[in-house]
Protein backbone atom coordinates (compact mmCIF):
# COMPACT_ATOMS: atom_id res chain seq x y z
CA UNK A 1 0.00 0.00 0.00
CA UNK A 2 1.30 3.47 -1.39
CA UNK A 3 1.70 5.58 1.98
CA UNK A 4 -0.58 8.81 1.88
CA UNK A 5 1.24 12.21 0.81
CA UNK A 6 2.90 13.48 3.83
CA UNK A 7 3.11 17.67 4.81
CA UNK A 8 5.61 20.16 3.39
CA UNK A 9 6.90 20.44 7.07
CA UNK A 10 7.43 16.61 7.49
CA UNK A 11 9.27 16.19 4.05
CA UNK A 12 11.63 19.39 5.02
CA UNK A 13 12.42 17.86 8.22
CA UNK A 14 13.08 14.24 6.78
CA UNK A 15 14.91 15.98 3.97
CA UNK A 16 16.93 18.49 6.70
CA UNK A 17 17.56 15.33 9.56
CA UNK A 18 18.90 13.69 6.27
CA UNK A 19 21.21 16.08 5.09
CA UNK A 20 22.32 17.07 8.79
CA UNK A 21 21.39 20.64 8.60
CA UNK A 22 19.46 19.37 11.64
CA UNK A 23 22.15 17.14 13.58
CA UNK A 24 22.22 16.14 17.48
CA UNK A 25 19.83 13.65 18.94
CA UNK A 26 18.20 15.46 21.21
CA UNK A 27 17.40 18.18 17.76
CA UNK A 28 16.60 15.32 15.68
CA UNK A 29 14.10 14.46 18.40
CA UNK A 30 12.88 17.89 18.73
CA UNK A 31 12.01 18.59 15.04
CA UNK A 32 10.96 14.87 14.61
CA UNK A 33 8.12 15.35 17.32
CA UNK A 34 7.68 19.30 15.85
CA UNK A 35 7.21 18.03 12.72
CA UNK A 36 4.23 14.85 13.81
CA UNK A 37 2.51 17.64 15.10
CA UNK A 38 2.11 19.70 12.02
CA UNK A 39 1.40 16.92 10.37
CA UNK A 40 -1.55 16.51 12.70
CA UNK A 41 -2.76 20.04 12.63
CA UNK A 42 -2.52 19.99 9.24
CA UNK A 43 -4.23 16.76 8.10
CA UNK A 44 -7.62 16.56 6.19
CA UNK A 45 -8.30 13.10 6.80
CA UNK A 46 -12.15 12.45 6.72
CA UNK A 47 -11.57 9.62 9.02
CA UNK A 48 -9.69 8.05 12.09
CA UNK A 49 -8.41 5.14 9.88
CA UNK A 50 -7.42 7.76 7.41
CA UNK A 51 -5.80 10.46 9.61
CA UNK A 52 -3.80 7.57 11.50
CA UNK A 53 -2.31 6.22 8.01
CA UNK A 54 -1.01 9.79 7.53
CA UNK A 55 0.66 10.02 11.29
CA UNK A 56 1.96 6.49 10.37
CA UNK A 57 3.25 7.24 7.09
CA UNK A 58 5.11 10.39 8.25
CA UNK A 59 6.80 8.85 11.00
CA UNK A 60 8.07 6.30 8.44
CA UNK A 61 9.39 9.13 6.53
CA UNK A 62 11.00 10.51 9.29
CA UNK A 63 12.37 7.57 10.93
CA UNK A 64 14.56 6.02 7.61
CA UNK A 65 16.48 9.42 7.35
CA UNK A 66 19.10 8.27 10.30
CA UNK A 67 19.29 4.43 11.13
CA UNK A 68 21.68 4.67 14.01
CA UNK A 69 20.24 7.81 15.94
CA UNK A 70 17.42 5.81 18.71
CA UNK A 71 16.64 9.34 19.96
CA UNK A 72 14.69 9.93 16.51
CA UNK A 73 12.58 6.58 16.30
CA UNK A 74 11.95 6.41 20.43
CA UNK A 75 10.77 10.24 19.82
CA UNK A 76 8.06 8.91 16.95
CA UNK A 77 7.06 5.96 19.36
CA UNK A 78 6.52 8.55 22.77
CA UNK A 79 4.41 10.60 20.08
CA UNK A 80 2.56 7.77 18.00
CA UNK A 81 1.79 5.73 21.58
CA UNK A 82 -0.15 8.69 22.91
CA UNK A 83 -2.22 9.22 20.41
CA UNK A 84 -5.78 7.49 21.51
CA UNK A 85 -9.32 8.84 20.19
CA UNK A 86 -12.21 7.77 18.63
CA UNK A 87 -12.49 10.96 16.10
CA UNK A 88 -10.04 12.61 13.91
CA UNK A 89 -10.72 15.70 16.12
CA UNK A 90 -9.79 13.42 19.16
CA UNK A 91 -6.97 12.08 17.53
CA UNK A 92 -5.48 15.24 16.35
CA UNK A 93 -5.48 17.03 19.91
CA UNK A 94 -4.06 13.86 21.13
CA UNK A 95 -0.93 13.64 18.83
CA UNK A 96 -1.07 18.02 19.27
CA UNK A 97 -0.63 17.70 23.45
CA UNK A 98 1.80 14.82 22.97
CA UNK A 99 4.06 16.59 21.38
CA UNK A 100 3.63 19.45 23.60
CA UNK A 101 4.52 17.29 26.25
CA UNK A 102 7.44 15.44 24.83
CA UNK A 103 9.41 18.54 23.86
CA UNK A 104 8.77 20.52 27.25
CA UNK A 105 10.34 16.24 29.20
CA UNK A 106 13.28 16.63 26.18
CA UNK A 107 13.74 20.62 27.15
CA UNK A 108 13.52 19.25 31.46
CA UNK A 109 15.71 16.35 31.09
CA UNK A 110 19.24 18.13 29.45
CA UNK A 111 19.04 20.79 32.31
CA UNK A 112 19.06 17.67 34.83
CA UNK A 113 21.07 15.88 32.89
CA UNK A 114 23.64 18.79 32.59
CA UNK A 115 23.68 19.62 36.80
CA UNK A 116 24.69 15.64 37.41
CA UNK A 117 27.27 15.78 34.79
CA UNK A 118 28.69 19.57 36.01
CA UNK A 119 28.97 17.63 39.61
CA UNK A 120 31.66 15.48 38.02
CA UNK A 121 33.80 18.49 36.83
CA UNK A 122 35.54 20.34 39.24
CA UNK A 123 36.64 24.00 39.39
CA UNK A 124 39.62 24.51 36.58
CA UNK A 125 39.22 20.90 34.89
CA UNK A 126 39.81 20.45 31.05
CA UNK A 127 38.04 18.90 28.96
CA UNK A 128 38.57 16.97 25.69
CA UNK A 129 35.70 16.59 23.16
CA UNK A 130 34.75 14.96 19.94
CA UNK A 131 31.70 15.35 17.82
CA UNK A 132 28.84 18.07 18.66
CA UNK A 133 26.60 17.08 21.80
CA UNK A 134 23.92 19.45 23.20
CA UNK A 135 23.76 16.65 26.46
CA UNK A 136 27.61 17.11 27.23
CA UNK A 137 27.74 20.99 26.18
CA UNK A 138 25.06 21.16 28.90
CA UNK A 139 27.05 19.72 31.70
CA UNK A 140 29.62 22.71 30.61
CA UNK A 141 27.01 24.80 30.93
CA UNK A 142 26.06 23.85 34.29
CA UNK A 143 29.53 23.87 35.53
CA UNK A 144 29.83 27.33 34.31
CA UNK A 145 26.89 28.68 36.03
CA UNK A 146 27.90 26.82 39.70
CA UNK A 147 31.14 29.38 38.85
CA UNK A 148 33.86 27.02 37.66
CA UNK A 149 36.49 27.38 35.13
CA UNK A 150 36.31 24.95 32.58
CA UNK A 151 38.69 25.05 29.70
CA UNK A 152 38.53 22.72 26.45
CA UNK A 153 40.49 20.59 24.15
CA UNK A 154 38.19 20.12 20.62
CA UNK A 155 38.95 17.96 18.35
CA UNK A 156 37.86 18.72 14.91
CA UNK A 157 35.98 15.68 14.19
CA UNK A 158 36.38 14.88 10.29
CA UNK A 159 34.45 14.72 7.68
CA UNK A 160 32.18 16.86 9.33
CA UNK A 161 33.86 19.24 11.43
CA UNK A 162 31.49 19.37 14.01
CA UNK A 163 33.72 20.09 16.31
CA UNK A 164 33.74 23.71 14.70
CA UNK A 165 30.07 23.93 16.24
CA UNK A 166 31.01 23.00 19.45
CA UNK A 167 34.19 24.94 19.35
CA UNK A 168 31.80 27.87 18.81
CA UNK A 169 29.56 27.50 21.14
CA UNK A 170 32.18 27.20 23.99
CA UNK A 171 33.50 30.48 22.83
CA UNK A 172 30.07 31.71 22.88
CA UNK A 173 29.96 30.92 26.88
CA UNK A 174 34.12 32.55 27.19
CA UNK A 175 35.61 28.80 27.89
CA UNK A 176 39.05 28.92 26.42
CA UNK A 177 39.39 26.63 23.38
CA UNK A 178 42.30 24.77 21.95
CA UNK A 179 40.84 23.08 18.67
CA UNK A 180 43.25 19.73 17.39
CA UNK A 181 43.20 17.98 14.26
CA UNK A 182 41.36 14.48 15.00
CA UNK A 183 44.90 12.24 15.00
CA UNK A 184 46.42 14.96 17.34
CA UNK A 185 44.04 13.78 20.31
CA UNK A 186 46.59 11.46 22.13
CA UNK A 187 49.10 14.07 22.23
CA UNK A 188 46.74 16.40 24.21
CA UNK A 189 45.41 13.86 26.60
CA UNK A 190 48.00 14.68 28.83
CA UNK A 191 46.32 18.01 28.97
CA UNK A 192 43.05 16.68 29.70
CA UNK A 193 40.83 15.90 33.10
CA UNK A 194 38.10 14.57 31.27
CA UNK A 195 36.80 13.16 27.97
CA UNK A 196 33.15 13.93 27.47
CA UNK A 197 31.18 12.70 24.44
CA UNK A 198 27.12 12.84 23.70
CA UNK A 199 26.32 9.59 22.27
CA UNK A 200 23.76 8.72 19.19
CA UNK A 201 22.82 4.99 20.94
CA UNK A 202 23.14 3.00 23.99
CA UNK A 203 23.12 -0.76 23.77
CA UNK A 204 21.33 -2.50 26.49
CA UNK A 205 25.40 -3.59 27.42
CA UNK A 206 26.60 -0.30 28.00
CA UNK A 207 28.21 0.12 24.59
CA UNK A 208 28.42 3.20 23.06
CA UNK A 209 27.40 4.21 19.46
CA UNK A 210 28.64 7.87 18.37
CA UNK A 211 30.77 9.28 16.15
CA UNK A 212 33.14 7.54 14.60
CA UNK A 213 36.70 8.39 15.92
CA UNK A 214 35.24 8.33 19.64
CA UNK A 215 35.80 4.65 20.46
CA UNK A 216 39.78 4.99 19.59
CA UNK A 217 39.74 8.26 21.61
CA UNK A 218 38.29 6.34 24.55
CA UNK A 219 40.89 3.60 24.57
CA UNK A 220 43.39 5.79 24.47
CA UNK A 221 42.07 8.02 27.20
CA UNK A 222 42.01 4.63 29.50
CA UNK A 223 45.96 4.04 27.99
CA UNK A 224 46.75 7.53 29.86
CA UNK A 225 44.17 7.39 32.42
CA UNK A 226 41.50 10.07 32.11
CA UNK A 227 38.07 8.86 32.64
CA UNK A 228 35.44 9.20 29.75
CA UNK A 229 32.37 10.85 30.43
CA UNK A 230 29.17 9.76 28.80
CA UNK A 231 26.35 12.48 28.16
CA UNK A 232 23.10 11.18 27.39
CA UNK A 233 19.49 11.46 27.55
CA UNK A 234 17.79 8.49 27.99
CA UNK A 235 16.19 9.31 24.67
CA UNK A 236 19.62 7.85 23.29
CA UNK A 237 18.92 3.84 24.82
CA UNK A 238 18.28 1.92 22.24
CA UNK A 239 15.34 -0.63 23.67
CA UNK A 240 15.65 -3.02 20.62
CA UNK A 241 19.25 -3.95 22.34
CA UNK A 242 18.05 -5.82 25.04
CA UNK A 243 16.12 -8.41 22.85
CA UNK A 244 19.26 -8.95 20.66
CA UNK A 245 18.98 -6.60 17.98
CA UNK A 246 22.03 -5.01 16.99
CA UNK A 247 22.89 -0.96 15.81
CA UNK A 248 22.86 -0.45 12.61
CA UNK A 249 25.82 1.57 11.53
CA UNK A 250 25.05 4.56 9.48
CA UNK A 251 27.07 4.39 6.28
CA UNK A 252 27.37 8.39 4.65
CA UNK A 253 27.83 9.57 1.21
CA UNK A 254 31.54 8.82 0.16
CA UNK A 255 31.70 12.53 -1.18
CA UNK A 256 32.00 13.71 2.39
CA UNK A 257 35.36 12.22 2.44
CA UNK A 258 36.05 12.30 -1.11
CA UNK A 259 34.78 15.37 -3.41
CA UNK A 260 34.35 14.47 -6.80
CA UNK A 261 36.32 17.17 -8.32
CA UNK A 262 39.14 15.52 -5.85
CA UNK A 263 38.82 11.79 -7.19
CA UNK A 264 40.27 12.43 -10.07
CA UNK A 265 43.63 13.19 -8.29
CA UNK A 266 43.00 10.73 -6.08
CA UNK A 267 42.38 7.93 -8.70
CA UNK A 268 39.68 4.78 -8.58
CA UNK A 269 39.50 4.09 -4.88
CA UNK A 270 36.56 2.51 -2.71
CA UNK A 271 35.54 5.28 -0.28
CA UNK A 272 33.76 3.69 3.00
CA UNK A 273 32.10 6.61 5.39
CA UNK A 274 30.65 5.04 8.12
CA UNK A 275 29.20 7.52 10.64
CA UNK A 276 29.52 6.39 13.84
CA UNK A 277 31.52 3.45 16.09
CA UNK A 278 30.92 1.47 18.96
CA UNK A 279 32.89 2.24 22.56
CA UNK A 280 32.81 -0.83 24.50
CA UNK A 281 31.51 -0.49 28.30
CA UNK A 282 35.11 -0.76 29.82
CA UNK A 283 36.43 1.92 28.43
CA UNK A 284 33.62 4.28 29.56
CA UNK A 285 33.71 5.20 33.34
CA UNK A 286 30.05 6.83 33.37
CA UNK A 287 26.96 7.41 31.38
CA UNK A 288 25.28 10.44 32.91
CA UNK A 289 21.81 11.08 32.37
CA UNK A 290 18.90 13.23 33.74
CA UNK A 291 17.85 10.03 36.02
CA UNK A 292 21.46 10.09 37.57
CA UNK A 293 25.37 8.64 36.35
CA UNK A 294 25.21 4.93 35.83
CA UNK A 295 28.40 2.87 35.28
CA UNK A 296 27.66 1.27 31.52
CA UNK A 297 27.52 -2.17 32.99
CA UNK A 298 24.44 -1.55 35.51
CA UNK A 299 22.46 0.86 32.14
CA UNK A 300 20.12 -2.26 31.12
CA UNK A 301 18.98 -2.10 34.29
CA UNK A 302 17.74 1.68 33.83
CA UNK A 303 16.74 0.13 30.20
CA UNK A 304 14.25 -2.62 31.81
CA UNK A 305 12.88 -0.17 33.91
CA UNK A 306 12.13 2.44 31.48
CA UNK A 307 11.17 -0.11 28.84
CA UNK A 308 9.69 -3.14 30.31
CA UNK A 309 8.93 -6.18 27.96
CA UNK A 310 9.52 -5.63 24.35
CA UNK A 311 6.30 -5.61 21.92
CA UNK A 312 6.80 -6.51 18.44
CA UNK A 313 6.20 -4.19 16.15
CA UNK A 314 6.08 -0.45 15.89
CA UNK A 315 3.62 2.37 15.86
CA UNK A 316 4.77 3.46 12.46
CA UNK A 317 3.95 0.13 11.03
CA UNK A 318 0.81 -0.83 8.86
CA UNK A 319 -1.86 -2.16 11.58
Amino acid sequence: MNDPDVTPSVATAADDIAEMEIRGAATIADAAAAAIGEQAQASEADSPEEFRAEIRAAARRLHETRPTAVSLPNALRYVLRGMKGDTVEELRESIVSTVVEFRRELDQAQDNLGQIGANRLRDGDTIMTHCHSTDALSCVHRALDDGKEISAIVKETRPRKQGHITARQLRDWDVPVTLIVDNAARRYLDDADHVLVGADSIAADGSVINKVGTSGLAVNARERGVPIMVAAQTLKLHPGTMTGHTVEIEMRDPREILPDDERSKVGNVRVENPAFDVTPPRYVDAIVTERGQFPPESIVTLMREMFGEQQNGEPWDEP
